[in-house]
């Protein structure tokens, strides 16, 4: 059984900064990429970024570069968004996710990952 499991959200002011982690368990587990979506009330779930570990090829959606980081250490299962500079309009359900097994160009189709945490919210006050 695979668990991705996401921790660090919260309630934070415009302008400040979280950190989300998600660590993955199970004995059959490996991805070649991990990444983290996003969900707004209302909206469908989008893309924010993600980590290919073969060459570290990181991905990036436009509203978050120069404000998100994504980092993470493949050989514990482990992926971290570093957010700074946040907005409200970053307010959503934040989903860890792995993929098993990487197709060119498919990182930012949520239907390509294999698994999903269960997400974390993350709140930003104006």
């Amino acid at each position: 059984q695979v668990q991705l499991v996401e921790s660090g959200g919260g309630l934070v002011q415009a302008g400040g900064s979280l950190t989300l982690s998600c660590a993955a368990s199970g004995r059959t587990f490996s991805s070649e990429v991990m990444g983290w979506f996003r969900q707004a009330p209302g909206k469908e779930r989008e893309f924010v970024a993600a980590i290919r570990w073969s060459g570290t090829r990181i991905y990036y959606t436009g509203s978050v570069k120069g404000r998100f980081t994504i980092s993470g250490d493949n050989a514990k299962n482990t992926v971290y968004l570093q957010m700074n500079s946040l907005k409200p309009e970053d307010t959503a359900v934040y989903y860890c996710a792995a993929l098993a097994k990487y197709n060119f160009g498919t990182y930012f189709r949520s239907e390509a990952y294999d698994y999903w945490g269960q997400g974390t919210q993350v709140t930003v006050s104006s």
